[in-house]
């Protein structure tokens, strides 16, 4: 049952009014991670939530609590929940995406302001959360755009499930998907789940993922003096938090990406005998890696070696240091309190309870080994469980005859080395099959600079997801 070709043609005829209305979402600045920006978020529920009004949704804004955000007391921003058709004879189909977004600034080493989308003349929609995931949210407005408009009843019965706190751990949003998945609830009666936040291997080639890493995300801070000091006055007579930090830091990770807080990377078993097999099989290169990362730093000239170090393998990160100096021009200071980040990426057995002993016992070894008189604290500030699923389902099938159809091409099957914590929540408490359908590209910079999603990805990719529709619609009939 393919999409018909008025609803390929519609999205055609409206890309520019599309692009326009990304437009108008990618101004707000929905930066979850940043209690400044909260009122921001806050907007952007209300907005989405009007959006799916307009063509025809009911909508629920679902009050997720409160929550401390560096040291202040914040109101959670409401999850928007939909639902449209309840037609018995239909499969209905439960969609999740974000809204929230990572920080920006031009500073950072934007070419244009991140919170104004720029179009570029080679296709490229310039700006913050654009792939990631405000241009798929805004692909199933397209769709539901088109069947309000037209008058034309959606091949399935659609829930929707949209958040703002996904980029900081999506606090609040796993209660709220138990309790919505109970008899009665907004989730009731849901078939499948799709979910469109992730991104095709490389630039050529549509992809469905069926595996998500984990997360768990630490926090270390060394406390010494009661005050910044001098350092031509105390520099050599005092133990410096930043020099404690930085020898700690330095013990978690070797440059070849080996995780070395022992028994994190013990924890994983080997490849199974012909698992090798399914990576060597991807449409992937070395290139694409560096392509995407913008220099030649891939950790090995082995594809299979580097797509498993993304995919089955953990791996942690260091992402910075709080309380130090930070801009142009010098500043002799000694800090008196420093905070290190780092994260390490999950993949089954592993969760956040297992590692977090041993993370926490590893830091505070090498703590000891110092002699220093400061002072250490260790916390983790969110976690994600990994999630790997069964492809072999309808629900797969549908995305699979969906892709073939837009893409006159099959699709790569992938693990993916994100992290979308509440994927392993819906799979469970629904009992359902979970796929991961992405629109963008395997270069647009999420979380980086200069975030962009292609022209062709975001009105191809609404076709996707209409076609996927149709195709779950036709399972209904089997």
């Amino acid at each position: 049952m393919p999409a018909p070709k008025e609803f390929l043609d519609y999205v055609d005829h409206n890309a520019d009014a599309f692009i326009q209305r990304l437009s108008d979402a990618v101004s707000i600045k929905s930066v979850s991670g940043d209690p400044a920006y909260r009122e921001e978020v806050i907007k952007m529920s209300n907005w989405i939530s009007q959006q799916l009004q307009a063509v025809g949704v009911e909508t629920q804004l679902a009050d997720l609590g409160r929550h401390t955000m560096d040291g202040q007391d914040l109101a959670l921003p409401p999850a928007v929940l939909g639902r449209i058709g309840n037609d018995p004879k239909k499969k209905t189909v439960l969609v999740y995406g974000h809204f929230d977004v990572q920080p920006a600034l031009v500073s950072d080493g934007w070419n244009t302001d991140p919170f104004k989308l720029t179009v570029l003349p080679n296709g490229q929609l310039v700006g913050r959360g654009s792939s990631d995931d405000k241009g798929p949210v805004l692909g199933w407005l397209n769709i539901l755009q088109y069947h309000h408009q037209n008058q034309k009843d959606l091949p399935v019965n659609l829930r929707c499930c949209f958040e703002g706190m996904e980029e900081s751990g999506s606090e609040g949003l796993d209660d709220l998907v138990k309790k919505e998945s109970q008899s009665g609830g907004w989730f009731d009666g849901v078939d499948c789940v799709c979910i469109s936040d992730n991104y095709w291997l490389n630039t050529r080639t549509p992809t469905i993922t069926y595996g998500l890493r984990g997360l768990a995300y630490y926090k270390v801070t060394i406390e010494g003096p009661a005050k910044d000091l001098h350092s031509g006055v105390f520099g050599r007579t005092v133990h410096e938090p930043m020099t404690d930090l930085i020898k700690i830091m330095g013990t978690l990770v070797d440059v070849k990406g080996h995780i070395l807080i022992p028994g994190v990377d013990e924890m994983v078993p080997p490849p199974f005998a012909d698992e090798k097999e399914l990576y060597e099989k991807l449409d992937y290169s070395i290139k694409d890696v560096e392509d995407s990362a913008g220099a030649s730093i891939a950790l090995s000239d082995d594809k299979v070696e580097v797509l498993m170090g993304r995919m089955r393998q953990p791996s942690l990160s260091l992402h910075g240091i709080e309380g130090a100096f930070y801009g142009s021009g010098a500043k002799t200071v000694i800090p008196a309190k420093v905070s290190g980040k780092f994260s390490i990426r999950l993949v089954p057995p592993q969760t956040p309870e297992k590692v977090f002993p041993l993370a926490k016992a590893h830091v505070e070894s090498e703590f000891a080994k110092l002699g220093t008189k400061n002072k250490l604290h260790f916390e983790e500030l969110h976690g994600g469980l990994p999630w790997v699923t069964d492809i072999n389902h309808w629900n797969y099938e549908a995305a699979r005859t969906a892709t073939r159809a837009i893409y006159n091409q099959e699709p790569d099957m992938t693990r993916e080395g994100g992290s979308i914590p509440v994927t392993l929540t819906f799979a469970e408490a629904l009992g359902v099959s979970v796929l991961l359908l992405p629109m963008g590209r395997g270069d647009d910079g999420a979380h980086s600079t200069n975030e962009k999603l292609d022209r062709s990805n975001f009105i191809q990719g609404t076709k996707l997801l209409g076609t996927y529709l149709y195709e779950v619609g036709a399972a209904a009939a089997k």
